[in-house]
């Protein structure tokens, strides 16, 4: 699937920027533009390894966490009683998608552009409107929820008995909404830091009330805890967007409609992409559990969440960092495939040990986070990391679909991933039960990656860079390899080998990305452990080529 965008105004080229641009209003405005404003000529991994960085450093402080909250979940509620937090979030990630008319997405790229004119003025007024839509279809979701939560809960658990439960979803609904609208001016104005801190401030408090509610009431605290998780999101985000200083700004009713305007058409089309998408893996879960069992559903929810955690945090620093930087450059087309190739070849290097190593201890992963009655997820998770391998090359591509602000386009590949992920998963899940809903994420990527290219090389001749390519053909044959050494091989061959190429592709990946980013600002231990494991030299270490800036 095509990652998430912002909004149908063509971009402006940085260039046209750097010559006409009002001077900011504030020198606190100041720092927020010129990160918004990076110089096009630059290379640019530097910035891509540091935006992972901050990212991946959130991502390991979440991992600690989740291990403890997945290994909790596990032992208090069992195989059926994950299946049904799986149930119950994707009701709540479904009517939140329905009712967030994805300003999150369009809100980024909005606030983005506005900062990039210099403007102080536009931004306000951007973030006021921004914030007051926000606050509106919160609301509105709220209600649209309470009001069907019985038809809801007959669709998903074929009884009505849990109506009540999902009416309480609402509020989860509500404060899920506001603060999408604050994340949004948070990551438009490039405070990726200030996302990181969100990210593990979120997880580590959320975790903490979420497993003191399930200890309490078990089954019954399910709904209470992701109501709760999603409110201390919120407080969470609250504080860190009041560190942006905006000043407030009348509106007029003209002004108002046409930001809201411009917030809600392609924000319109973000909504529908994200129904589709939520909507595909609610339907998966369905299946799963009507032909396997609300066991086998609580086994999926359980491998799609270890399957997605290490990657995750490489497409998190794409959206947060990435897709700015490309949108400031989508009309000059040899820039925007530069970018595309070096965030492509960061993030397989990235990902590719870390893909490798999950196929190898996939039993060891699973037993680590959740308990020996999980076991029946370890086959699933692995096809889950080949999907993932897959999409790490995918999503470079998608977002030059988003950047040019090509909704049909985008409207378009959305419904038909949806539609072959769902029938993918209707023909595999009969013959071969929960393997076959993983099998149908793997199948999808296959396509997707497929698709994707031959539309994003007529919208700008993009290409594989000779890098890309090497690097492609060295891990995706591995990572196959790994793959189907556990079922043609005995379990010990098979860990075995997986291990060597655990080692052998994560010294690889290091040698590479110190060829690639300049090592001066590496910490001093840091550096001395690359050479000391002669991964890198002094030789490496020259001034970097980024411009120095506050991610």
């Amino acid at each position: 699937m095509v990652p998430t965008l912002s909004e149908a105004q063509a971009p402006v080229a940085p260039a046209e920027h750097a010559r006409a641009r009002p001077a900011p209003e504030t020198p606190a405005a100041t720092d927020a533009f010129e990160q918004i404003l990076t110089p096009a000529g630059k290379q640019t991994y530097g910035q891509i390894l540091k935006s992972s960085a901050l990212m991946g450093g959130s991502t390991v402080a979440n991992i600690a966490v989740s291990v403890v909250r997945a290994k909790a979940m596990a032992l208090l509620l069992g195989p059926s009683g994950v299946g049904l937090i799986g149930l119950y979030s994707s009701i709540l990630n479904l009517t939140h998608s329905v009712a967030g008319m994805g300003i999150n997405q369009s809100g980024v790229r909005q606030i983005a552009e506005a900062a990039g004119s210099g403007n102080t003025k536009r931004v306000a007024r951007t973030a006021a409107v921004l914030r007051r839509a926000s606050m509106f279809l919160g609301v509105l979701g709220a209600v649209l929820l309470v009001v069907f939560c019985r038809q809801i809960s007959m669709w998903t658990f074929g009884t009505g008995e849990f109506a009540a439960p999902v009416a309480l979803l609402s509020l989860a609904v509500f404060c899920s909404s506001i603060s999408d609208g604050q994340a949004a001016l948070i990551q438009g104005m490039r405070r990726i830091t200030d996302l990181a801190r969100i990210g593990v401030l979120s997880v580590v408090f959320g975790t903490g009330v979420t497993l003191g509610l399930i200890y309490i009431f078990r089954e019954q605290g399910v709904v209470p805890s992701l109501v709760s998780a999603a409110a201390i999101t919120l407080i969470t985000s609250w504080w860190y967007r009041r560190k942006i200083h905006i000043a407030a700004v009348a509106l007029t009713v003209p002004e108002i409609r046409e930001e809201a305007s411009a917030l809600l058409k392609l924000g319109s089309v973000f909504m529908a992409s994200a129904v589709l998408t939520t909507g595909a893996a609610y339907v998966i879960r369905i299946l799963v559990r009507n032909n396997v069992g609300l066991d086998a559903a609580g086994l999926y929810q359980s491998a799609w969440a270890i399957g997605g955690l290490y990657v995750g945090f490489i497409l998190q620093a794409m959206g947060s960092d990435f897709y700015p930087r490309l949108t400031a450059v989508a009309n000059d087309n040899a820039e925007c495939n530069r970018l595309v190739n070096e965030q492509a070849q960061i993030g397989l290097l990235l990902a590719g040990p870390g893909v490798i190593a999950t196929l190898t201890f996939a039993p060891l992963v699973i037993a680590v986070f959740y308990a020996a009655s999980f076991v029946g997820a370890v086959e699933p998770l692995r096809w889950i990391c080949l999907g993932m391998a897959l999409r790490v090359i995918a999503w470079p591509m998608g977002y030059i679909i988003l950047a040019k602000g090509a909704r049909s386009i985008f409207f378009w590949v959305e419904v038909a991933v949806a539609a072959v992920h769902v029938g993918l998963a209707f023909v595999l899940v009969g013959p071969f039960g929960l393997a076959g809903a993983t099998m149908a994420f793997f199948g999808l990527y296959i396509w997707h990656g497929i698709l994707v290219y031959a539309i994003v090389h007529r919208l700008t001749g993009f290409r594989w860079s000779a890098a890309n390519q090497r690097t492609g053909m060295l891990f995706l044959p591995l990572i196959g390899a790994v793959f189907t050494g556990f079922f043609l091989l005995p379990l010990w061959a098979a860990t075995t080998f997986g291990f060597v190429a655990t080692m052998a592709s994560g010294i690889y990946s290091l040698r590479m990305v110190c060829r690639l980013v300049s090592l001066d600002r590496v910490p001093r231990i840091a550096r001395d452990l690359l050479a000391w494991f002669r991964i890198s030299s002094p030789a490496d270490i020259s001034p970097s080529l980024d411009a120095p800036s506050e991610v």
